[in-house]
């Protein structure tokens, strides 16, 4: 896989190139119909039209060239069709040369019609898998070098809707497409992510955008060195009218209590909660976006359970500036926490969590893989998953191999 992502940041300066040449190529039909004019009817100060003698030399070649078509292809309609197959390149699959592999989204969109699960393969969304994790590091100046943070925010936010009481919102729909639910206050600086893929959707336009932010999820928690995320396909788009109203998602600047009236909504207990919280091991807060600023962890693009390390081990100052209420690390004053952070210290059924996790990566790996699995469910009907569980003995959910394990594996 390092092979092949090296030869393909060699090749975008030859497709740069090719794109070039195109944007020039693209006024020849003019300069075809330029020529005609001039045969015709000469523009002031052109020169003047060929003599009859060139004429009939001219339509002597184009007459040869013409009849050279046609004989070649007549003969070409003489051969088998297994002749014309191996003459224009063209395998079994329908591969050719000149187009390579066949795209199979209209096969796979045919095979979606009607039903949901389709027919689309575990390696049709490891590919999708693939192509998010190779393009994680596209920009080495967003944030901290990683676009996998922010995917862990989008599929988090996007499921995170879900209230059992009225079974609405969740990753059933992708309604932060639409306003006002894009708009939300907690979804600021999400645009980035939905546009990093849109660009994986041009690419494969057959999965669901449900499915495909869900699965961004899973793509940057197991590249950025987190857990193995179970991970089934079923979700639905939804539609403007589906967006779910604002304040469903946790606010920074809150205790215990709100962080409770949030997910258990959603249907998490406390163990839960603690578990998901340790995503902030990953990404930052941004002033212009939250209000909030800063890392949790020294390590904001490595999935660890540093972020429980620092809860329990490190002192905590409410820092001095023109912001909301956030904490800062005595040590170095270039971490933070928000107060929901420091309300899992404070509250004795959070607290026993968050030590057992600094104590022990591979428990939080374990609980984390199970509730963020369960999170990025939320509000998706289960007979959704019914197509789908025909696939592998028993539904066994899909668990992807990272790019680092296709590599070894090669």
């Amino acid at each position: 896989m390092a092979s092949f992502r090296t030869s393909m940041r060699a090749a975008q300066p030859l497709r740069a190139n090719l794109r070039a040449a195109n944007h020039f190529a693209a006024p020849r039909p003019t300069a075809v119909r330029s020529a005609v004019r001039h045969y015709s009817s000469p523009a002031p100060g052109s020169p003047p039209p060929p003599n009859p003698s060139q004429s009939g030399s001219t339509r002597t070649v184009l007459f040869a060239s013409v009849a050279a078509a046609v004989a070649a292809g007549g003969a070409f309609l003489a051969f088998g069709r297994e002749d014309k197959k191996d003459i224009l390149g063209v395998g079994a699959d329908g591969a050719n040369k000149l187009s390579g592999s066949k795209d199979r989204s209209k096969e796979i969109r045919e095979s979606n019609k009607g039903q949901t699960g389709g027919r689309a393969s575990e390696g049709d969304y490891q590919a999708v898998y693939n192509a998010i994790a190779e393009k994680l590091e596209s920009n080495p100046d967003y944030d901290d070098g990683s676009y996998g943070p922010v995917l862990v925010r989008l599929a988090w936010h996007a499921s995170g809707t879900y209230d059992k009481n009225t079974n609405t919102g969740g990753s059933n729909g992708a309604t932060m497409r639409f306003a006002p639910e894009a708009n939300h206050g907690a979804n600021a600086g999400l645009i980035h992510a939905r546009n990093f893929m849109e660009d994986i959707h041009k690419q494969f336009p057959w999965i669901t955008y449900s499915d495909l932010w869900t699965l961004g999820g899973v793509a940057a928690v197991q590249e950025l060195g987190g857990p193995k995320i179970p991970w089934r396909p079923g979700r639905k788009d939804g539609t403007a009218e589906q967006c779910t109203p604002d304040g469903r998602l946790p606010d920074g600047d809150k205790g215990s209590d709100h962080l409770r009236y949030i997910f258990y909504k959603m249907g998490f207990n406390d163990q839960e909660i603690v578990a998901l919280s340790g995503a902030h091991a990953l990404g930052r807060c941004h002033k212009d976006r939250s209000g909030f600023d800063g890392p949790w962890t020294h390590s904001p693009i490595s999935f660890t359970n540093e972020y429980f390390n620092l809860l329990v081990n490190e002192k905590w100052n409410m820092r001095k500036w023109n912001g909301p209420p956030q904490f800062e690390d005595k040590s170095t004053k270039s971490l933070m926490m928000l107060m929901t952070d420091m309300a899992l210290t404070q509250d004795p059924s959070f607290k026993q969590h968050v030590q057992r996790y600094a104590k022990s990566e591979d428990e939080f790996f374990k609980d984390f893989r199970s509730a963020y699995a369960k999170l990025l469910e939320l509000g998706v009907p289960q007979e959704n998953f019914k197509a789908f569980e025909t696939k592998l003995e028993g539904g066994r959910p899909f668990e992807f191999a990272t790019t680092a394990e296709q590599e070894n594996s090669q």
